[in-house]
């Protein structure tokens, strides 16, 4: 992907560097400014990422387990001057980094090559900072589910099981619309709702937003990436915080009185 310059693999443009927090944060999720801030750009190789945060006047460390896409990053930092720290890994393996050293951990697409997620959630709480953000992108378990084209009855149709261990099986036939949601040659899994914000709530992070990016489009021709849209939303993007206080058993059972004192008190079924 990175030697055919897929648009996954694009590098930043000079009009995207020229406003890099816009480009990067639309919404106003880092609350205008990361100027020195430490960020951790996670599974996100290509010369993007590194580049806008870096841009930014962040100090950027880049992860990727292809050194192909980290090849872009490093050719991006020398081109603009940046100084960005580059690691060869797997997104759920950060031993060379150590604890609490980011403000922000920005993780676009990719937990849909992992069959488990835990592993990955679990080390980004370790790496983030108390009060540190993490904003990921994953693609939603309907999209997985869901068929590429529109069936018999002119409606898109639930192919696969919700609940699953296995790779959800590659598409018949691969479309533009097909090349646009699933990548060729990958091996992919559906990661239920559970396992995404439980998981990330369960290793330590609260959140505190969460949209689905738009690219439906009710004009578009049907069998289309954005007609398609119109009826799954391919991705979710979701703003979680590192928790503050620790939350192991013991902590919860030494502080007890202390928490029911002064908590909120929250009913669960």
């Amino acid at each position: 992907m990175a030697a055919k310059k897929d648009p996954l693999c694009r590098p930043a443009s000079d009009a995207e560097l020229a406003d890099p927090l816009s480009t990067v944060d639309p919404i106003g999720w880092l609350g205008g400014s990361i100027h020195g801030w430490r960020v951790l750009c996670l599974a996100a190789g290509g010369g993007r990422h590194s580049s806008l945060y870096s841009a930014a006047g962040a100090e950027v460390t880049v992860v990727d387990y292809s050194p192909a896409m980290l090849e872009l990053d490093r050719q991006m930092a020398a081109r603009h001057g940046h100084r960005v720290r580059i690691i060869e890994t797997s997104m759920d393996d950060l031993a060379g980094l150590g604890d609490e050293s980011f403000d922000l951990v920005v993780h676009p697409v990719s937990t849909c090559y992992l069959p488990d997620v835990s592993g990955v959630f679990s080390e980004v709480a370790r790496v983030t900072k108390p009060g540190g953000l993490y904003i990921s992108q994953h693609k939603t378990p309907v999209s997985l589910q869901t068929s590429l084209r529109r069936g018999g009855g002119g409606s898109y149709e639930i192919l696969h099981s919700y609940y699953r261990r296995d790779p959800v099986p590659a598409p018949e036939r691969w479309s533009a619309a097909a090349r646009r949601l699933r990548e060729h040659g990958a091996t992919e899994y559906l990661h239920r709702w559970e396992e995404l914000i439980g998981g990330m709530c369960r290793s330590g992070f609260v959140v505190e937003d969460l949209t689905e990016p738009m690219h439906a489009d009710s004009t578009s021709a049907a069998d289309s990436f954005a007609d398609r849209c119109r009826f799954a939303a391919p991705y979710v993007r979701i703003k979680a915080r590192r928790r503050t206080t620790p939350t192991s058993p013991n902590h919860r059972a030494t502080n007890a009185s202390a928490s029911n004192a002064t908590a909120p008190k929250i009913w669960t079924p």
